[in-house]
C-alpha cells in the first residue's frame, strides 16, 4: 500500500492514449485483445482530468467505490490473473488481501494517486508480456480449476467492461461528463 506518499500540489490524471476499436474482422486472439486494449483505454479515459479528491470521491452509500478504487482493483486483477496465473509468479495482490478483501477501496483516503496510476500502467505493461508469450490454449492451476489464457483473456474484458459501467456512473456524479 502506498502509506501517507502525497501526490504534487495541482495534480490531474493526464489525458488517455487514443482508443482503437477492436477489430471487426480478425482472428480470436486480436479480436480478444482488441477489445480488452480497447477496454483498458475507456477506464483511462475516465479518470483522465481529475485531480485527488475527485478521483477519491465515493459513490453513494454504503458503496466505498470510487474511481482511485477502481485503479487499485484494476491493478491488483491485472497482476493476479497474468503474474501470478498465467505466469505462474509468486507474486499477491498489493492493495486487497483476504484479511482486507476491500483494502482497494476501503483506503483511498490515504491512497497516493500518481502512485496507483502507474501502478496500474505497470501492471497493464507485465499483463501484455506475459500474454504476447502464452498461447491462448495453456493452461495454469488456479483455485477453482485449470484455466486457459483464453478464459484469462476473456474474464479481462468482462472486468474492464463491468468497471467501466461503475466508472461512468462515478464520473458523471463527480463533473456532469458522459460518454463511451
Amino acid at each position: 500500500m502506498t502509506g501517507s506518499r502525497r501526490e504534487p500540489a495541482g495534480f490531474t490524471v493526464p489525458a488517455a492514449p487514443q482508443r482503437h476499436e477492436a477489430p471487426h474482422v480478425g482472428d480470436e486472439r486480436s479480436t480478444l485483445e482488441g477489445f480488452l486494449e480497447y477496454h483498458r483505454t475507456t477506464f483511462a479515459r475516465k479518470v483522465e482530468g481529475l485531480g485527488t479528491e475527485q478521483l477519491r470521491r465515493r459513490s453513494v452509500e454504503p458503496s466505498s467505490m470510487s474511481l482511485l478504487g477502481l485503479v487499485r482493483h484494476l491493478a491488483d486483477v491485472e497482476r493476479v490473473w497474468w503474474q501470478a496465473g498465467v505466469a505462474g509468479e509468486d507474486v499477491r495482490a498489493r492493495y486487497w488481501s483476504d484479511a482486507d478483501p476491500d483494502g482497494e477501496f476501503d483506503r483511498v483516503e490515504e491512497a497516493d494517486p500518481v502512485h496507483d496510476l502507474a501502478e496500474l500502467a505497470t501492471q497493464q505493461d507485465l499483463a501484455r508480456a506475459v500474454l504476447a508469450a502464452h498461447d491462448l490454449d495453456d493452461t495454469f492451476e488456479h483455485r477453482q480449476g485449470t484455466t486457459s489464457v483464453r478464459w484469462v483473456l476473456a474474464h479481462l474484458v468482462e472486468e474492464y467492461a463491468r468497471h467501466n459501467g461503475h466508472a461512468d456512473l462515478l464520473r458523471e456524479r463527480i463533473d456532469g461528463a458522459t460518454g463511451e
